[in-house]
């Protein structure tokens, strides 16, 4: 009974008229929504980043690497150069050539053995030298055996052995003739005593 009682109190509502909340339609009809949709539709354009400038740091690394491979390097070629052009000394030696040879592991350089006498009898004096031309070493394979006279040039601080394990770099030979050589050097015999005979007496 009391549930009735409340249904009868409440009176209705009137209905309220109904309002759209949806915003009218703003978007323009056209070439302009056209190209407004076009907008919408590309990717947003980012701007492009600035290329850092290059770092003086990293030049300054690579001068100092250039000059510490490169400046040894250039110093050895003028040393090289220098040695190899001035000569400390000139002279000429003479004896009998006794050993010539082509020999090095990576660089080959012809190395000879000049045996020089100076008095006869007494133990020869052992000249080593060293010879960078081919022509001089050809002359020298051809001399082998006969007493020959060596012009050399001396060239000291050489910083390598490339060019010869000697400082001593001969550059001209000349073969002595042997029989000059053996008259200068071959005392002349004495003549035999002459002998006279006492003719014998006669009888008487």
């Amino acid at each position: 009974m009391r549930v009735k009682s409340r249904a009868r109190n409440v009176s209705p509502q009137k209905d309220e008229p109904f309002v759209d909340a949806t915003p009218p339609d703003s978007t323009p009809s056209g070439p302009a929504s056209t190209a407004m949709a076009d907008n919408i539709d590309r990717e947003p354009i980012t701007p492009a980043t600035p290329v850092p400038p290059p770092r003086r740091r990293k030049n300054w690394l690579l001068r100092i690497l250039a000059v510490l491979v490169l400046g040894p390097v250039i110093v050895i070629g003028l040393w090289m150069a220098i040695a190899l052009n001035w000569s400390y000394s000139t002279g000429d030696r003479a004896g009998y050539i006794q050993k010539f040879s082509h020999k090095g592991w990576l660089c080959k350089t012809w190395e000879g053995e000049l045996a020089m006498s100076p008095i006869p009898g007494s133990a020869p004096e052992i000249f080593p030298f060293s010879v960078r031309d081919e022509s001089v070493a050809r002359e020298l394979q051809g001399a082998m055996g006969k007493r020959v006279a060596l012009t050399y040039n001396e060239h000291r601080g050489i910083p390598t052995s490339c060019f010869g394990e000697t400082n001593y770099f001969v550059s001209n030979v000349r073969v002595i003739d042997e029989g000059t050589q053996q008259q200068q050097t071959t005392p002349t015999s004495p003549l035999p005593p002459t002998t006279t005979t006492n003719p014998a007496p006669a009888p008487r």
